[in-house]
């Protein structure tokens, strides 16, 4: 379970229940868990059927809806360890309280049956917050996607820090690939790149990212959740104390989702520009080179790694939230597109250079540092803290759709 302490709660996890909101006893990653200001508090009701807002409300993806694009047609895998057997259960009810059609979801378990919680051996702490990171992956891409399949691809194995679980991971993806389960695939879990003990293993995991770019999966990963740094390996508790990034984040085949805040009323509309969120992921990779199509967006930095993120959303409840929100987008542009999107990473930067028109949004605001380790600064224009930024999402999906050949 890459970049957690071993708490559910604490600073630095992906895997977390803080910051989700809870509704009648049930775990809810709405808008008010994924407001900045008001919302959380007030805890008001909107227009809506005295509903509190959904998330879908801020990113204006009733737009589409309201033009048949609702990812219909399109499916998006999740991939997580052990998965979660409440999860139909909870989705019927957050279902209900913010007004969406039933979620169409179906279970690939290729290396077999994951255990339960309480079973030996299995460390349940984290397998019970695998399944609370399944269920706020389920419901990001339902809520801006609400009628997208939806995979969620279970490895047996729990994925820790550097080697451990990943092989296994890869494995899951593989199997989407060979059977072409899924058009955009989510991944809310990474690890240092420091934290494998052979730099060799994470290259050579790109053979697994080719094969699903070779059928036109697009791949996003969250980029992490300590700011500039990151757990280390034996010592999950404890960061690293200089600037480092994580894998599968960092690696160019995949598109790097940090986190940014929503600034938002009790209806749920914007009232502010969104601002980065502080613990987000951000910086530049010690194993990929900068690829070809980020270095004119890069050009004064002198910095040679891969830079991540490529583009944020929002990530009060951690990064792990944004990546899942990231595909609900791509869902949408996937159906548009009529036909999956592929590597979107060369269009992402060529549609970089036309916004506002591409539905590009700036984010200026907001640092990622990290107690001692001194991060990086949001400010106009593509920079490592915020990427591009974020979306003006009915904009983007209809110039991502156009845009990729």
């Amino acid at each position: 379970m890459g970049f957690r302490g071993r708490t559910v709660r604490g600073g630095g996890t992906w895997r977390r229940i803080c910051g989700l909101l809870v509704v009648g006893g049930l775990l809810l990653p709405g808008i008010g868990a994924a407001s900045a200001d008001t919302v959380g508090r007030a805890r008001t009701a909107d227009a809506v059927g005295g509903r509190e807002p959904s998330i879908a409300v801020p990113y204006r993806v009733a737009e589409l809806w309201r033009q048949g694009i609702t990812g219909r047609g399109t499916t998006v895998a999740v991939l997580v360890s052990y998965g979660d057997p409440g999860l139909e259960r909870f989705m019927r009810d957050y279902d209900a309280q913010y007004g969406l059609p039933a979620a169409d979801i179906r279970r690939v378990e290729p290396l077999g049956k994951p255990p339960s919680c309480t079973s030996p051996g299995v460390d349940t702490e984290s397998c019970q917050a695998w399944a609370s990171e399944t269920r706020l992956d389920v419901a990001m891409v339902h809520s801006l996607a609400p009628q997208a399949r939806i995979v969620v691809a279970a490895s047996p194995v729990d994925e820790t820090q550097g080697e451990s679980g990943m092989p296994e991971m890869m494995r899951v993806l593989d199997h989407l690939t060979r059977h072409r389960l899924a058009d955009v695939v989510s991944m809310s879990f990474g690890s240092v790149e420091q934290n494998f003990a052979d730099s060799a293993s994470v290259l050579a995991y790109g053979a697994t990212f080719d094969r699903a770019r070779a059928v036109g999966t697009t791949l996003v990963a969250s980029s992490g959740d300590l700011g500039a740094s990151g757990p280390l390996r034996d010592h999950p508790d404890r960061h690293y104390p200089r600037r480092v990034v994580a894998w599968p984040a960092s690696d160019p085949r995949v598109t790097a989702v940090g986190g940014s805040l929503l600034h938002v009323d009790p209806q749920g509309h914007r009232t502010s520009p969104d601002t980065l969120w502080p613990k987000s992921g951000a910086g530049h990779s010690s194993l990929f080179a900068r690829p070809a199509w980020q270095r004119t967006a890069t050009a004064g930095d002198t910095t040679p790694g891969r830079s991540v993120p490529d583009i944020v959303m929002q990530g009060s409840a951690g990064t792990s939230q944004s990546a899942p929100l990231f595909a609900g987008v791509l869902a949408l542009a996937a159906q548009l597109h009529q036909g999956a999107l592929g590597d979107i990473n060369p269009a992402l930067y060529r549609l970089c250079a036309a916004r506002p028109t591409a539905g590009i949004v700036d984010v200026t605001e907001g640092a990622n540092t990290y107690a001692e380790v001194h991060g990086f600064t949001a400010g106009p224009g593509f920079d490592t803290a915020s990427g591009w930024g974020t979306v003006d999402v009915p904009r983007f999906v209809r110039a991502l759709a156009r845009a990729v050949t």
